[in-house]
């Protein structure tokens, strides 16, 4: 799934998912291509025709500068760590704002983001983000409630389970995130 591009960024799910995972640590390729084939990264891309190539590409930006480790040994790496460009595409992806398009068709986006905002933002600025969120959710959740009670009647059996699954789904991210704002809160006081 190779998803969302950010006009501001030009930053797409998989380029996120490379970044943020730079970001926590220097990786060579292969380290990156480990996390997404091991752990469930691999729902972005497990595939080395797209993570390498992709990894390239960053590189070419400047996003990420690769150095040889380990050269007196028989197999030396390429290791590559964030510029400070790259640190600055990545805040800046991070910072964007909730839309309803981002709660409608790139929710994994979403939760990608808030997965690297801890390496990269400030509390208040995760704060924010889960805010605008719940907003966003709880906005599009009326909208859906709205339209299941207008054509409840009319519609099957399974259009209408499979719509109160829809709203479920959403029910479970807006409770998640008044959660997670209420630990980040409590943290802060301690």
């Amino acid at each position: 799934m190779l998803s969302t591009m950010s006009a501001e960024t030009n930053l797409s799910t998989l380029s996120l998912a490379i970044l943020g995972l730079i970001a926590q640590k220097a990786q060579s390729g292969y380290d990156v291509r480990k996390m997404f084939s091991t752990t469930p990264m691999g729902h972005f891309s497990s595939s080395p025709g797209a993570i390498y190539p992709a990894l390239k590409r960053i590189e070419s930006n400047g996003w990420v500068r690769g150095r040889i480790d380990n050269k007196k040994t028989l197999r030396p790496k390429l290791v590559y760590k964030l510029t400070k460009k790259g640190q600055d595409v990545l805040r800046r992806h991070l910072l964007q704002t909730v839309t309803r398009d981002d709660v409608i068709w790139h929710m994994d986006d979403l939760m990608l983001r808030f997965a690297f905002m801890g390496d990269v933002l400030e509390r208040e600025e995760t704060l924010r983000f889960l805010k605008e969120f719940v907003s966003e959710v709880e906005s599009y959740l009326l909208s859906l409630r709205q339209y299941l009670n207008e054509v409840r009647e009319s519609m099957p059996l399974n259009g209408k389970l499979a719509m109160k699954q829809g709203i479920d789904s959403y029910k479970m991210n807006a409770t998640w995130a008044k959660g997670a704002i209420k630990e980040f809160e409590r943290n802060r006081r301690q």
